[in-house]
């Protein structure tokens, strides 16, 4: 007997333009800061020293491209299985993330249409990635290749 997999993500068909829906959350905590700093070499003093006079803000700031990367990370679920290929997106921080801030990701089905070859479609989201206070810190649209069922 054959068991189905459960967690596979969404197939082209299972979508449609104006299909929304969220991520679970995630808290940034500093050892995420650090591994992501030490993993990038994003070592701008911003993210790497630890200096509040010197600051505007109230908190450590964290990288958009940390940002953007724990979103993929929340939005694997949605792609497992099903995910052939990231084309392309544009991308724009709309405020700061901080150490100890919780994110999710809302996502909405802006085009759908069929690849060129049949057995799979294209289907590009508007992604506004929120933090614990309702504030879209970052938005992005990625255009991805997915399975047909």
């Amino acid at each position: 007997m054959s068991l189905q997999v459960v967690g596979r993500g969404f197939c082209f068909e299972d979508l449609r333009v104006g299909f929304r829906f969220r991520t679970h959350r995630r808290t940034i905590a500093e050892s995420d800061l650090a591994s992501f700093v030490n993993l990038t070499w994003l070592t701008e003093e911003l993210f790497a020293v630890e200096d509040d006079a010197a600051r505007d803000l109230k908190g450590r700031a964290v990288p958009g491209a940390l940002v953007y990367a724990f979103a993929e990370g929340l939005l694997l679920p949605t792609m497992q299985d099903t995910g052939l290929a990231f084309l392309n997106a544009e991308l724009d921080v709309k405020g700061p993330t901080l150490v100890g801030d919780t994110i999710h990701v809302e996502c909405e089905v802006v085009e759908h249409r069929l690849a060129s070859k049949g057995e799979r479609g294209l289907v590009r989201f508007a992604n506004q990635v929120v933090n614990q206070r309702g504030e879209t810190v970052l938005e992005y649209n990625p255009l991805r290749l997915l399975k047909k069922t």
